[in-house]
């Protein structure tokens, strides 16, 4: 994952395609057909995009992934049939070609960060999705993050609060589960890992932190923001 923020204030060349550009290839995922309709009038009125497939929930969001290999899944955080977080992770592995930007209500740092951490490039808060989204499709193509500007400024803030620790991506995550109170297995089953993988990064955050304890550890959790659902 880059370790830079493509912030949404970046240049005005985002907005615009080049000649000979190749076309980016889009899969619309969410729950709510209006919502879905409404972001396909926004992307088919912009040069170079083109949607094409849609989905109403995740397990047809994975689906019309894997058969249609699009260079961006556009997905809601509030799916209501499982994770987005975790169906993020699992195309990780399942489509690594496939980069995912999310768009939601949500504008709380801690679900940018945990969309992030998870695998995805781009994050987008529906009511500046009209400016924005087209911006971030090819900012992710390109391999660059993109945060709307106002979760970013706070991501930022966040962010240095756990870089001063220098924990990575995969140990944040497993820090937000132990302080949920999963146990290795759990963790290890949400993540894809051993649980003994688990428990070398439980380690490595211990000794970074500095904390002995798993209340510590909630505490550390939560005066971060990473306990958003």
């Amino acid at each position: 994952m880059p370790s830079h923020l493509h912030l949404a204030e970046a240049s005005e060349e985002d907005a615009t395609t080049g000649a000979g550009a190749a076309i980016i290839r889009v899969v619309l995922a969410d729950d709510h057909k209006l919502m879905r309709s409404s972001l396909r009038a926004l992307l088919e009125r912009e040069e170079g995009i083109r949607v094409v497939a849609e989905a109403g929930d995740l397990a047809e969001a994975i689906h019309q992934v894997e058969g249609s290999n699009p260079n961006v899944l556009v997905l809601d955080l509030g799916m209501p049939d499982g994770s987005s977080f975790e169906t993020i992770w699992r195309l990780q592995e399942r489509a690594p070609e496939t980069q995912v930007v999310v768009v939601t209500a949500q504008d709380d740092p801690a679900f940018a960060r945990r969309a992030l951490t998870a695998g995805a490039l781009g994050f987008v808060v529906k009511d500046s999705a009209d400016r924005e989204l087209p911006r971030a499709l090819r900012a992710v193509v390109r391999g660059e993050q993109f945060v709307s500007p106002g979760v970013g400024s706070r991501l930022g803030a966040v962010d240095r609060g756990l870089t001063q620790h220098r924990l990575t991506p995969r140990e944040v995550e497993v820090l937000r589960l132990i302080a949920l109170g999963h146990t290795s297995v759990e963790m290890g089953r949400q993540l894809g890992l051993s649980p003994r993988t688990v428990e070398t990064h439980r380690a490595h955050i211990h000794k970074k932190l500095g904390l002995s304890t798993r209340a510590e550890l909630v505490r550390y959790a939560l005066r971060h923001g990473l306990l958003a659902a």
